[in-house]
């Protein structure tokens, strides 16, 4: 018997057999690698996810971003709640730009209260901003004060009486740091909230330099920029016909909520929406 022609049959045949299983083996991860870059492909086109920047106003902090800080990093965004410095326009407006400038890529500039001036005039000429949230903010035409905005429209509890106005150091002359009077902010700023939390919010909110209110407003943002508006309809701080006012002139997206004037502490669902339709919209 010819062994060695009946062998070589064989051998072709497991050769031919493992070459398959070769190619197979190959081709499964190949298969995953032009998965993996139709992936890649895709989360490109869909341009990276913006930064959500929340700017606080006065007699506040960054701590009454919290529930809405929470629920934009529980969607995978990057969030920063920098310090506003309160201490006028101007400056403040300048710092929040420089701090803009620090971050790669776009982004959506939320501002509460005084905050709103403050991104008014922060993100005019920025290209990165693609969006502006007000909540329960000014959004003040250029050359209006805030002081100017609040007297046409009266109803406002910030009013002279309702604050305490204590030196500083270096404070040019007729300036000082203006509180809201621990008696007064629960009603005035925190209505609707527990009383225990209006009460602290009362005790460790900042100041602002009271020439703030004083100081013109430069060219808005919401000129060229897309806005939304979250407005409390139990506002005591800046009346709500002035909100909408503001709000109607920016053209922005408006949505009312039954809050006082921090309705970012009371409803941070609806304003982590309102942040998250920016978002959608300008994406």
């Amino acid at each position: 018997m010819n062994i060695t022609g009946i062998a070589r049959p064989v051998r072709l045949r497991l050769v031919m057999a493992a070459a398959v299983v070769a190619i197979a083996t190959l081709a499964i991860p190949l298969s995953q690698i032009a998965s993996s870059r139709r992936a890649e492909a895709a989360a490109t086109a869909d341009g990276p996810k913006p930064s959500i920047v929340l700017v606080h106003g006065a007699w506040a902090d960054s701590g009454s971003w919290d529930g809405v800080v929470k629920r934009l990093q529980a969607d995978g965004y990057t969030v920063y709640a920098p310090p506003n410095p309160l201490q006028g326009l101007p400056y403040d407006s300048a710092y929040l730009a420089d701090f803009l400038h620090s971050i790669s890529g776009p982004i959506v500039l939320v501002g509460h209260s005084y905050g709103g001036a403050v991104i008014t005039n922060a993100a005019t000429g920025d290209p990165q901003v693609k969006a502006l949230v007000y909540v329960d903010a000014f959004a003040p035409a250029q050359g209006q004060t805030l002081a100017q905005l609040l007297a046409a429209y009266p109803g406002s509890c910030a009013v002279p009486a309702n604050l305490n106005v204590v030196p500083f150091p270096g404070a040019p002359s007729g300036v000082g740091d203006a509180y809201i009077k621990q008696s007064v902010y629960p009603s005035c700023m925190a209505n609707g909230l527990p009383a225990a939390e209006a009460h602290v919010l009362a005790v460790t909110q900042r100041p602002i330099a009271t020439v703030a209110l004083t100081q013109q407003s430069g060219v808005p943002g919401w000129k060229t920029i897309p806005s939304w508006a979250v407005v409390g309809t139990a506002d005591h701080a800046i009346p709500l016909a002035l909100q909408l006012a503001m709000a109607k002139r920016a053209h922005a997206h408006i949505t009312e909520v039954d809050a006082s004037h921090l309705s970012m502490i009371s409803n941070p669902g609806v304003v982590t929406n309102v942040i998250l339709d920016a978002v959608r919209a300008t994406s």
